[in-house]
């Protein structure tokens, strides 16, 4: 009995890992005939847990979805990642308390050998602020906001929202889009759709302001291509931030792109010797930090708060030299 129980929890350990096993394929795994296995899987049945199988040369089992959640298994080194993953996760409002929970929930039924790995970790690991290369807070965002997006691009359903884009001017109606695809970059989320007029688009989730759901289907169209992330990180540049910046670096396109990250904005070639860099931030300190690890000559027209920034910390600097040399 003992062999049997061993043997049916690593069956279903194996039907957790991948979504189809062949018979012949599980019987080798564990040892045993594929006639063991069909006793195994009707037992398993038997227990509650719903397993789906295919006749045929292209036969299969498959665990389903029943009444009750089967016991996850994890091997070690899975166990280990996502214990360290619930200590270290962050970015999403609330998600510290679950991730808490859940950790706990975890550290109860780990083996003694595991449980002393997590500990070891979490006693000697030290986590730094999130938000490392910005004097802007990083924002957070509920997840029943991103439940709520995710289902409606599972659904194919319209999404409909306000969009309130900080210092700028207040949609009085709210935008109905076709939502897309949810991208995460750089401590940020953002939604890609098409508006009503066709056009892709770029909405950064934390300045979306869900209204009711719509309950209406609409008809796939796919970005084209499908590379989202690429389109983000291309959009975002000029819409995503609420400081924006063009500016006309005294350099070819060829020798920014060395020396920038895609984070930074999208280069656009005027000359040999000169181009323009688009590029934004949530400050303007931040904004003058990229100008100035450029490390190349440049000429800024706008915006007007960019321009008197950039005159005060080159002062500042100025003042700093003649400082240092008294």
């Amino acid at each position: 009995m003992r062999e049997t129980s061993s043997r049916l929890l690593s069956l279903l350990a194996l039907m957790q890992s991948r979504p189809e096993w062949p018979g012949s394929e599980l019987a080798e795994r564990l040892g045993v005939s594929t006639r063991t296995i069909r006793n195994d899987i009707d037992r398993l049945r038997e227990l509650g847990y719903p397993v789906d199988a295919t006749r045929g040369a292209a036969g299969h089992y498959r665990l389903g979805v029943g009444a009750k959640l089967p016991p996850l298994l994890l091997d070690d080194e899975e166990a280990v990642a996502v214990a360290v993953g619930l200590k270290t996760g962050a970015g999403v409002s609330g998600m510290a308390e679950s991730s808490a929970r859940a950790l706990a929930k975890l550290e109860q039924v780990l083996p003694h050998r595991l449980r002393r790995q997590v500990n070891a970790i979490g006693s000697t690991m030290s986590k730094g602020p999130d938000n490392t290369d910005s004097n802007v807070e990083d924002p957070e965002i509920a997840p029943e906001v991103l439940s709520a997006i995710a289902a409606a691009i599972r659904d194919e359903h319209y999404l409909r929202f306000g969009y309130l884009v900080p210092d700028g001017e207040a949609d009085p109606l709210p935008i109905l889009v076709e939502p897309y695809r949810l991208v995460s970059w750089v401590r940020y989320w953002y939604l890609v759709g098409r508006d009503e007029q066709g056009q892709w688009r770029t909405y950064r989730v934390d300045w979306i302001d869900l209204r009711m759901p719509t309950g209406r289907r609409y008809r796939p169209q796919p970005l084209p291509g499908e590379d989202y992330t690429t389109f983000v990180l291309r959009t975002v540049a000029s819409t995503g931030w609420k400081v924006h910046a063009r500016i006309t670096v005294l350099a070819s396109a060829e020798e920014v792109l060395s020396r920038i990250h895609a984070a930074v904005g999208i280069v656009e070639s005027i000359d040999e010797s000169t181009c323009v860099l688009v590029t934004g931030a949530d400050s303007l300190e931040v904004v003058a930090v990229y100008i100035g690890m450029l490390g190349l000559d440049f000429r800024v027209t706008g915006p007007p708060k960019l321009i008197e920034h950039l005159r005060l910390i080159g002062q500042r600097y100025a003042n700093a030299i003649v400082s240092g040399s008294d």
